[in-house]
């Protein structure tokens, strides 16, 4: 079975950000480059972005992150009913919904997130990696 990664919507735009990718850590390189590994992108990220995009906050067209994710091998990962109640019982370290929706989505599928959100360091049994 293949090793699972959920990313923060930030490491989808820097992989089609010109020098985005290299700017990451090597350690988070290694795993976005390894073809055994399961890259996973929330819905939450991609409503995040055409919000954001739609308000000015991000130039990223629908079609654009869709040939990211083509580029990258990712996939998106749907929302499902689990995600949402977890939200019921994640603490308040992060206001921001569309973070809580991604932490809450790797916690109920055991998924470690890639992020460099400090934030996400909080949550007890969230494996975060940057």
């Amino acid at each position: 079975m293949a090793r699972r990664f959920l990313l923060d919507t930030h490491v989808a735009v820097e992989i089609g950000t010109s020098g985005g990718f290299e700017a990451m850590p090597r350690r988070v390189q290694r795993i976005l480059e390894d073809p055994d590994v399961e890259l996973l992108l929330s819905v939450a990220s991609q409503i995040e972005v055409a919000i954001k995009s739609r308000i000015g906050k991000l130039e990223l067209t629908k079609n654009e992150l869709a040939l990211i994710c083509t580029n990258a091998s990712i996939t998106l990962y749907p929302l499902r009913q689990r995600h949402a109640d977890r939200l019921f019982e994640l603490p308040l370290h992060h206001k921001d919904p569309f973070d809580r929706l991604i932490i809450s989505t790797a916690l109920s599928d055991d998924l470690a997130v890639i992020s460099r959100d400090k934030q996400f360091r909080g949550y007890k049994g969230l494996h975060v990696i940057w």
